[in-house]
């Protein structure tokens, strides 16, 4: 124990800084701050030596978990500036709720290279979605109503869960394709994320009891002491991204999220190659 403490001492100011960088681009553009804290957490654990069998299931249930109190915070500042619809929240609650239940339900089956895999190859679509000049550009003017409509929200909710992450990553460039302007979507998207979140966390804390290989300080696939060091910290940097994301252009927004994500898909799927 004493040497795993030791270990752990000096890579907590390594998750302090994730949790500041997880919480602006939380404000900034709606996706909890997971598809930061995902990948660096899963190297910061490859630091720590932990196997990577467990590996990226303790980095996204771990991330979930610290999605809570930033979706909290980053969905408040956007509510304050009126960029959350509330009438969409009614709408697609219940599905995004139950998706992400059973994205946990898969999840906890998956290897560690088939949930790197899904965060990067679905991180690339949606950055090529974000980069290309689609501005103006939609597929329908409002998302689609009835049964049939339920199964979007469905998959955010599924897919999110098995990235560990808050939904924004992929409900943001959806409900622009459906003519949501985009700081609008992003102010949705951050609380979406609490739907994902809290249920997913439960989720992951109960298929990961008692599994053999994770990290000290875990309660089930959720590492705690990742939890304690980068919550608070994304808590309160949150609002800076929601303050930088009204300075920003639509544009210049979809540029931002678009490079960062292709960042991220390339870190990830060569992380699943090797």
């Amino acid at each position: 124990m004493g040497g795993t403490v030791a270990q752990l001492a000096p890579l907590a100011g390594m998750m302090l800084v994730t949790g500041a960088v997880g919480g602006v681009i939380a404000g900034l553009l709606g996706v909890g701050g997971g598809i930061v804290v995902v990948p660096v957490l899963e190297f910061v654990l490859g630091i720590l030596g932990v196997d990577p069998a467990v590996r990226m299931h303790v980095a996204v249930a771990t991330s979930l978990a610290t999605i809570i109190p930033t979706s909290i915070s980053s969905s408040r500042a956007h509510h304050a500036r009126g960029a959350v619809d509330l009438g969409l929240l009614k709408q697609w609650g219940v599905a995004v709720f139950a998706g992400s239940i059973v994205g946990v339900l898969l999840a906890a089956r998956a290897s560690g290279d088939v949930l790197a895999a899904i965060f990067g190859v679905v991180a690339l679509l949606v950055a090529l979605k974000m980069l290309l000049p689609l501005d103006g550009r939609h597929i329908a003017e409002g998302v689609p109503g009835g049964p049939p409509g339920q199964a979007l929200p469905f998959a955010i909710g599924g897919v999110s869960s098995m990235m560990g992450i808050g939904g924004g990553t992929l409900s943001v460039p959806i409900l622009t394709l459906f003519g949501h302007p985009i700081h609008r979507a992003v102010g949705t998207a951050s609380l979406f994320g609490l739907l994902i979140s809290v249920p997913a966390t439960i989720a992951f804390i109960v298929t990961g009891w008692g599994r053999p290989l994770l990290p000290v300080g875990s309660l089930g696939f959720v590492n705690v002491v990742g939890f304690a060091v980068i919550a608070p910290v994304s808590y309160f940097t949150a609002p800076w991204g929601a303050r930088l994301a009204h300075a920003l252009t639509k544009r210049q927004l979809s540029i931002s999220f678009g490079v960062f994500l292709l960042i991220v898909a390339t870190r990830m799927l060569l992380r699943a190659l090797t």
